[in-house]
């Protein structure tokens, strides 16, 4: 596959061989060449687990101290006063079944997000073939059901992010915008793979973290030195 002459460029500040410290990889990331939009920096990590096993799943949440830079659509399932705690808290979308039609026969997905209160579940629970293969389902584990709305929408608004593994046992993560500088990326980095890290399932046997790799959405990735 050939690379344009902006990738090219930004290869040639990356020693391939190397491992790098989170806060170089991020220092070099900043001296590559813009692109005309800001380019979010993504986070792959891929974990010595087996995400086929139930006991070896590493799923969770973690409000990142400096956002994602990225303005999170929130849709919220609730009635009555839970309906009206979600539009008061900043929920952007706010309903119950009559949005079931909607997102089935129109494909309606203009969100980032789902959260539901408990009771709404049944209904939610229709969607699952939709919302689940996008990643949108509602969870307990993710914090996205819930009674209290009003945390769940505030805290995805000022930049939760969820962390899941995928069917290769890697954790795929944006955590930030390259315009957000070193020492703030660098704070969003650290909280993650604390979280990471701490998420270690008691089944998961040998190395837990196989490697780290960081990158800006057109660029190239960086080894980080996990050690």
């Amino acid at each position: 596959m050939k690379r344009g002459k902006r990738y090219q460029d930004s290869a040639k500040l990356v020693d391939s061989k190397k491992l790098y410290s989170a806060k170089e990889a991020i220092e070099i990331i900043e001296k590559m060449p813009k692109t005309k939009f800001d380019q979010t920096v993504e986070l792959h990590v891929k974990l010595g687990v087996d995400s086929k096993h139930a006991d070896q799943q590493v799923r969770g949440t973690v409000v990142l101290p400096n956002g994602t830079g990225k303005t999170q659509k929130v849709l919220v399932f609730a009635k009555g006063p839970k309906a009206e705690e979600a539009k008061a808290a900043g929920a952007d979308f706010v309903g119950a079944e009559e949005l079931i039609p909607k997102i089935q026969n129109e494909n309606w997905f203009d969100y980032d997000v789902v959260v539901a209160t408990p009771d709404m579940m049944g209904v939610v629970g229709r969607l699952g073939k939709v919302l689940g293969p996008k990643g949108l389902m509602p969870n307990p584990k993710s914090g996205t059901v819930t009674m209290d709305v009003t945390k769940a929408v505030n805290e995805i608004k000022s930049g939760k992010v969820e962390y899941r593994l995928d069917k290769s046992n890697i954790i795929h993560l944006g955590f930030g915008k390259v315009s957000f500088g070193a020492d703030k990326l660098l704070e969003n980095y650290d909280v993650i793979m604390a979280a990471i890290i701490k998420a270690k399932p008691a089944a998961a046997k040998g190395q837990y973290i196989k490697s780290v790799s960081i990158a800006p959405t057109m660029g190239p990735g960086l080894y980080i030195d996990q050690k």
